[in-house]
């Protein structure tokens, strides 16, 4: 892999003014993987500089053939730099960022995306009431391709979801979804390896438990990211298939970090939901692009795997219809 980099015009910081800036507030730094990105990167771009408390932006071009580039490079702040990333994709992409960043906590914001107004302060006064978390995330609701919102997540609002030690939760389901919604503490991210770049899918869900596995996670019960629904990512999600999920349920379970941490007795049922709450995902999807003969396989896939868990998973089903 060939690395080259590209930063725009930001001198390092002098030793003493690091350190002082360290004690007085957090350095968080957004690593935003980007290919084919020209039609939104200037706005995800312009969502992370108009933080509060965002000290660093690494854009990773990985193989664009558009205008990615030259956007980026056209935008003048000291915080932004560009690295190359030579298509080796979003994964090894968002590993590249973290290993170039000076910044305590990581934001890991999609190119497509845009962090909402006042997202990182919230997040950073979250891990300042919760100094053992590695993990500190919210909510997102979701915006169409012009930018206008078509999420009804909003009507979820204050539901709270796990806090502390969250590795058997999250070992049967991912609900953290986005890693635009989190802080994620830099050391720890590196402690764990990274994501795995021989996952296709579920990546950022193997990589969540392996930090539940090192430390807890704090929620708070805030929107904090437009996540964009648009003709690329929804034709992409539009043909995912239950399967296509399952080699990240047998990486989690056969990763030694985070078998360590689990029950020994739980983990047959763990991975019994993990596959059911990917199934369930797949259901959803499905009906989000109308697919409802499909979607109805899938959920008698649950059904087959435990009659139980098939409601819950009916209901979920039918939220995704009214956009929840």
């Amino acid at each position: 892999m060939t690395t080259a980099d590209a930063r725009l015009d930001a001198p390092n910081a002098a030793p003493a003014a690091a350190a002082e800036a360290r004690a007085t507030s957090p350095l968080v730094c957004v690593v935003i993987p980007a290919r084919d990105a020209a039609a939104y990167i200037g706005e995800t771009i312009h969502s992370a500089l108009t933080q509060d408390g965002v000290t660093e932006i690494i854009v990773v071009d990985d193989g664009s053939s558009d205008d990615t580039v030259a956007i980026v490079q056209s935008i003048a702040d000291p915080r932004l730099r560009l690295i190359m990333n030579d298509a080796n994709g979003v994964s090894a992409a968002r590993n590249l960022g973290a290993r170039n960043t000076r910044g305590d906590w990581l934001i890991f914001l999609d190119a497509d995306d845009r962090l909402r107004p006042g997202a990182v302060r919230t997040l950073l006064a979250a891990a300042k009431d919760a100094p053992r978390a590695v993990l500190v995330y919210g909510d997102y609701n979701t915006i169409d391709s012009a930018g206008r919102p078509i999420g009804r997540r909003d009507l979820l609002n204050g539901r709270r979801k796990p806090s502390g030690n969250v590795l058997e939760r999250l070992a049967s389901g991912n609900f953290i979804v986005n890693g635009g919604i989190m802080l994620v503490h830099a050391d720890a991210f590196r402690a764990t390896g990274g994501f795995d770049v021989s996952l296709r899918y579920c990546e950022d869900w193997h990589c969540w438990c392996r930090l539940a596995a090192l430390g807890e996670f704090a929620f708070v019960p805030k929107l904090l990211l437009d996540y964009r629904l648009h003709t690329a990512n929804t034709m992409n999600a539009a043909v995912r298939t239950p399967q296509d999920f399952f080699p990240a349920v047998a990486r989690v379970f056969s990763d030694e970090s985070i078998l360590a941490k689990l029950p020994a007795d739980a983990v047959r049922r763990l991975r019994q939901a993990a596959e059911i709450h990917l199934v369930t995902y797949s259901a959803t999807q499905a009906v989000r692009f109308g697919r409802y003969r499909e979607a109805l396989a899938y959920l008698g896939m649950v059904w087959r795997r435990s009659r139980k868990a098939a409601p819950r998973s009916a209901i979920k089903v039918a939220l995704a219809y009214f956009g929840i």
